[in-house]
């Protein structure tokens, strides 16, 4: 088994007049030849977005972009002509594909919005570009995994690409043996709240750790804990 720690301490941090953010991986202003990638998972963005400020219209391709909003709402538009609210609970994919441009703003006059932005490389490039978004009922990832996008099961979001999303809310401690759903896939697994821990490696409040070479992986969580699960292909080239 290979692992690699993320402490919450060393991502990297960007604060402008309206926006707070933190990187996992090396993104904008930051960069840290060590952190490019977790095999297919390019971006893991932690926004805070003042009220009423927000992204300006920005251009993507060939990129899988997932929005988790964690507190708060996000109004997104984009250049197939959605025009629609993120809200808390909701996760949203967009598949760049050939090209697409959208932006995003907090709508709210009087609070600001915090989110984990996601990004991971595609199955197939140039794609004719698709959205989607779905509202999860906090009650159904409590004291368990819920995944909320994949290539293949019933009831989640569709990703282009062989990639798990499991969202799990703990109010009581927590034991299980997650199992990757295919050969050469890597799981990066970030701690939201509270206590974790993934392959052996504790993670508190935003720590996070990557793991590869295995087929299954332990998991604990402390009660009050919420815990973020990535499951993509694993690469260390060619990203």
């Amino acid at each position: 088994m290979s692992s690699i720690f993320y402490p919450a301490n060393e991502r990297g941090h960007v604060q402008f007049d309206w926006l707070d953010t933190y990187h996992s991986f090396s993104f904008g202003q930051y960069h840290d030849p060590t952190k490019i990638h977790f095999g297919a998972l390019r971006v893991l963005n932690d926004d805070k977005i003042d009220a009423g400020m927000g992204f300006g219209t920005h251009p993507h391709d060939n990129m899988e972009i997932i929005t988790i909003p964690l507190f708060g709402d996000l109004h997104h538009r984009d250049s197939t002509g959605r025009d629609c609210i993120i809200k808390e609970h909701d996760v949203q994919i967009m598949s760049a594909g050939s090209g697409i441009q959208h932006s995003e703003v907090n709508p709210n006059k009087d609070k600001r919005v915090e989110l984990f932005q996601i990004w991971i490389f595609p199955k197939e490039r140039n794609i004719t570009p698709r959205y989607d978004q779905k509202s999860f009922l906090p009650e159904g990832r409590v004291d368990q995994l819920l995944t909320v996008v994949s290539p293949n099961e019933p009831d989640t979001l569709f990703i282009n690409q062989d990639a798990w999303l499991s969202l799990g809310h703990f109010k009581k401690p927590f034991s299980t043996n997650y199992s990757m759903h295919q050969a050469g896939q890597g799981l990066f697994a970030i701690c939201i709240e509270g206590t974790c821990t993934v392959g052996g490696q504790v993670l508190g409040r935003r720590d996070a750790v990557g793991i590869s070479g295995v087929e299954v992986v332990q998991i604990d969580a402390s009660a009050g804990s919420d815990l973020l699960l990535i499951e993509i292909p694993h690469f260390t080239t060619g990203a």
